[in-house]
């Protein structure tokens, strides 16, 4: 019903989103009253609520932590909610991720898939029905700034404006995700002190890597006692760390003071096998060598030892593994600061384990490690709708009529706004066998993907409203 009005749109809504990815909407939390996130996340707020006004809904900007655009009339409302803050990027682009770059219909670029395409897709699906259809529900996208880190954009949503009755979030896979795991935000730290080591440690360096990111890169700087020749230290610690065949570096930087840095693949932590995590293989090696130079410190031998297990779904021994998949842990920043060496951890919880009997375990288990610290930053509690629940079948049916298949309902690790509404899913915009570009180097959204869930996301909207 919607579909040739959306092609009709195709140029535009091409053009809207090359405009909204060129802001560089990394959420940066702050004391500004105006800016709450940022002023390039405000930016990219007020230019999706002017495309929203010249499109012919009602918008708000929430006191700069969100906003919403809107259509139609009636009691009840229609939730959509999506998301325009990004993950950081890397120097190792092909292409600016600030500049939309469309080739091989493909459009490249920071937020592409994640999250901004899918919010212009639901814009423009808003319009399709707004345009061609009388409903007696209104329709709501919300918009947040926050969604990439701690969620206060949402959070302050729910405390100042109205709650959908039900609806979706266009930022995961279609056909449609009945469970998300639950969320674990942990750090681990030790007190650092330099007295009676040969080998000490002066700074590390993760560029500041998020901890939903699988990192790239992290690098270590060693300080070594005056009786030890910094060329035979740079030789052994090599050979100390070839077994691991780790992308690993060794140089010195001067007489006394030398750089180990590491190399990995990035990639969304809810996904760490598809990355190759150099915060993880930087920890193992140090480990090897700060024990064989009488340095070692408990932080580092009780990650080797317990934590190490982010890919197989073992957690100190103990496997987690439920219809939602298995227990993932992605090491996601290492920092040394007033003393203090702190490595921080995000594990995706299987939908059926309580979240507080991982904290208990690792808890417990450092406990023996007389040096260590372990304090919980963020939790966030798993998303589980039953597979027969009428939303479910109703967005399945959809997508399943609008793509001719016949899939079932999945589950997945990552975290959407779905969670933090009832009788809300996450729905799109990735498709069933694409790679997943969410939080990788030159992200993408296929123009395909991007006009397909346009289409199936009007429709959705429409069959909502007459539910």
């Amino acid at each position: 019903m919607f579909d040739k009005y959306i092609n009709s749109k195709k140029d535009e809504m091409l053009s809207e989103l090359s405009n909204l990815i060129s802001f560089k909407s990394i959420s940066c939390e702050n004391s500004s009253s105006i800016y709450p996130f940022g002023e390039e996340c405000n930016k990219a707020l007020n230019y999706i609520l002017d495309l929203g006004k010249k499109l012919g809904f009602r918008a708000k900007n929430v006191d700069g932590y969100c906003g919403y655009i809107e259509f139609g009339e009636g009691n009840k409302l229609v939730g959509i909610i999506g998301h325009l803050d990004v993950v950081p990027v890397s120097d190792d682009w092909t292409y600016n991720p600030f500049k939309a770059t469309i080739i091989d219909n493909k459009i490249y670029g920071r937020g592409a898939i994640d999250d901004k395409g899918p919010v212009i897709a639901s814009v423009y699906a808003m319009k399709a029905v707004m345009d061609n259809c009388k409903i007696n529900k209104r329709v709501r996208l919300i918009l947040g700034l926050n969604e990439e880190k701690s969620w206060k954009c949402i959070n302050y949503y729910k405390q100042h404006e109205e709650i959908p009755n039900i609806g979706f979030s266009p930022d995961a896979d279609f056909p449609c995700i009945y469970a998300e795991k639950g969320i674990l935000t942990y750090f681990i730290e030790e007190n650092y002190t330099k007295e009676n080591k040969t080998i000490k440690i002066v700074d590390f360096n993760c560029n500041n890597n998020a901890l939903n990111v699988v990192a790239k890169y992290a690098s270590v700087t060693l300080e070594a006692d005056n009786n030890i020749n910094i060329n035979n230290l740079v030789f052994d610690i090599k050979n100390l760390i070839k077994k691991y065949n780790y992308n690993i570096e060794v140089k010195n930087i001067s007489k006394s003071q030398i750089v180990i840095a590491s190399y990995g693949k990035s990639a969304h932590s809810a996904h760490p096998d598809l990355g190759i995590n150099a915060i993880s293989n930087l920890i193992i090696a140090l480990n090897d060598i700060l024990e064989k130079y009488n340095s070692n410190i408990d932080l580092f031998k009780f990650f080797k030892s317990k934590i190490n297990t982010e890919y197989n779904g073992n957690l100190l021994g103990i496997d987690f593994e439920d219809e939602s998949g298995n227990l993932t842990l992605n090491v996601g920043n290492i920092e040394f600061i007033n003393n203090t060496i702190k490595i921080g951890l995000n594990l995706r919880i299987p939908v059926h384990t309580a979240i507080s009997k991982v904290e208990n375990i690792l808890n417990n288990t450092a406990k023996i490690y007389k040096n260590i610290n372990l304090y919980t930053l963020e939790k966030k509690e798993p998303l589980y709708i039953n597979k027969d629940s009428k939303l479910i079948k109703l967005l399945l049916s959809i997508y399943n009529k609008k793509t001719n298949s016949n899939l079932e309902p999945i589950a997945i690790g990552g975290a959407t706004y779905a969670r933090a509404f009832d009788n809300c899913v996450s729905f799109g915009a990735n498709m069933p066998g694409c790679k997943d570009m969410c939080h990788q180097i030159d992200e993408y959204i296929t123009i395909d993907t991007l006009m397909l869930s346009s289409k199936i996301y009007a429709n959705a909207i429409y069959e909502l409203c007459k539910m």
